[in-house]
């Protein structure tokens, strides 16, 4: 099963990945823990991508892509894997699907995590982060409406959109479903 999990931030598609990685034994491969590991292991894409963070600019999307491509290759993703974070624009998702053709592969879902907006602020605003005011949740919400969910019109083709309020389990069930039926 090859899954992209898409969702504003506090959808819950980090602790979703996780259960659903572990229920049908692929990876949960996340961008986050990506980059992480490349400047950890001051990898060539790691340095690279630390050049860019350095100067305060957003790592290119080849960069992303390539770090992408090279986790793919790994012998657990060989049966399938969930990407969490990846792709975030039109353009990434381009990328990923050229990636995936050159291997014979297709992504089987795109899994939309649906949450109201004020959920999602009650949500983030109860980890206690500095960072986590209101404003500053309610502005990461209209970036990711404006930049990230046109990749529902490209995906909509597979796209499996499941109601995320609720409990963990709950919703790792209605994920479950929606696949089953898909």
């Amino acid at each position: 099963m090859r899954l992209v999990l898409v969702g504003p931030p506090g959808a819950g598609k980090g602790t979703q990945a996780v259960r659903l990685a572990e229920r049908l034994d692929v990876p949960h491969i996340s961008t986050g823990d990506l980059f992480r590991a490349n400047l950890k292991d001051e990898t060539e894409l790691g340095r690279e991508a630390k050049r860019y963070m350095d100067a305060g600019d957003l790592v290119p999307d080849e960069v992303t892509v390539a770090m992408v491509r090279e986790r793919l290759t790994h012998d657990d993703a060989a049966k399938g894997f969930i990407l969490d974070g990846f792709p975030r624009t039109r353009s990434q998702a381009r990328s990923l699907g050229e990636l995936l053709a050159e291997r014979g592969e297709d992504l089987d879902a795109v899994v939309e995590f649906q949450v109201p907006e004020d959920e999602l602020v009650r949500r983030l605003m109860g980890r206690g982060r500095d960072d986590d005011t209101e404003d500053v949740i309610r502005r990461r919400q209209q970036v990711y409406r404006s930049e990230t969910a046109p990749l529902l019109d490209h995906y909509s083709d597979r796209l499996v959109s499941v109601d995320a309020v609720g409990s963990v389990e709950e919703i790792t069930d209605r994920v479950a479903q929606a696949l089953r039926t898909q």
